[in-house]
């Protein structure tokens, strides 16, 4: 039977954050998670919702996700698409719902006209690299991904420079 792909639905959130947690567990990052149904419906759903995500289903069998949101690119001018995660539960891998996830993605990324549809992958899960280099992904290797936590957030957010108005 073949995969079936849709919006997820504000009630679907319990089964999003279970399909959540299984991929921290397999990305070895379950102490990293720190969401909760609460914080998932109010980022899809609320009012100023940041992020959509896609269910996959084979044959009533809840299967995997894709959660995704849009970006800006200065160079460009315009939005593009940023795929946060796509999961697909591990019995249920090789039949080809990876694909129609990052597939359904991209045609949102299409319709949307945007410029870029990117993501990150772990640079130790093989398999998954050489499975996006096969869709005809790029690997950017000149790129170094940076962070900074909540913490880091509220050390930079308290420094005395002057915004002269820009923030909002």
């Amino acid at each position: 039977m073949a995969a079936t792909i849709q919006a997820v639905a504000p009630e679907d959130i319990p089964s999003l954050l279970e399909l959540i947690r299984e991929l921290a567990r397999f990305e070895k990052l379950e102490h990293q998670l720190t969401s909760t149904v609460e914080s998932l419906r109010e980022s899809i759903f609320g009012p100023k919702a940041v992020a959509s995500a896609l269910l996959a289903h084979e044959a009533g069998e809840l299967a995997g996700y894709a959660i995704y949101f849009f970006t800006f690119s200065s160079f460009v001018g315009r939005r593009g698409l940023w795929l946060e995660d796509v999961y697909v539960r591990p019995q249920l891998r090789r039949r080809g719902i990876g694909r129609k996830l990052i597939e359904a993605v991209g045609r949102i990324a299409a319709e949307q006209n945007c410029e870029r549809f990117e993501w990150t992958a772990l640079n130790w899960n093989q398999n998954a690299l050489d499975f996006y280099r096969k869709l005809g992904a790029q690997v950017m290797d000149e790129w170094v991904l940076l962070r900074v936590n909540a913490e880091g957030i509220l050390k930079i957010g308290a420094s005395k420079g002057r915004t002269d108005g820009a923030l909002r």
